[in-house]
């Protein structure tokens, strides 16, 4: 992903609320799936890390975009922003490089 790109992302997501929060339990399977879907869905997709969660929001965001096969677009503070492009339609058109 370009810079441009990425900053294209990051003015999209400004806009956007969390759609999930990571707690105390921090990242399951079921968390794990369910971001799964969400990003096929939307593409892209804010995740908020809640105060009683004890792990690194970089570290939570880096293994969330292993397992989804996502990339992370920014981690600020206690807010992730993770971007995958859908398989059968793309919402978001990403500009050129």
């Amino acid at each position: 992903m370009t810079s441009k790109q990425r900053a294209y992302l990051k003015g999209l997501a400004m806009t956007t609320d969390p759609i999930f929060q990571v707690g105390k339990a921090s990242i399951s399977p079921e968390l794990t799936k369910s971001i799964g879907e969400a990003l096929e869905a939307r593409e892209l997709i804010k995740i908020s890390v809640l105060k009683n969660c004890m792990d690194d929001p970089r570290e939570i965001a880096t293994v969330l975009a292993e397992r989804t096969h996502a990339e992370v677009v920014q981690v600020i503070g206690k807010k992730i922003v993770l971007y995958r492009e859908s398989k059968d339609k793309k919402k978001i058109e990403l500009p050129n490089a």
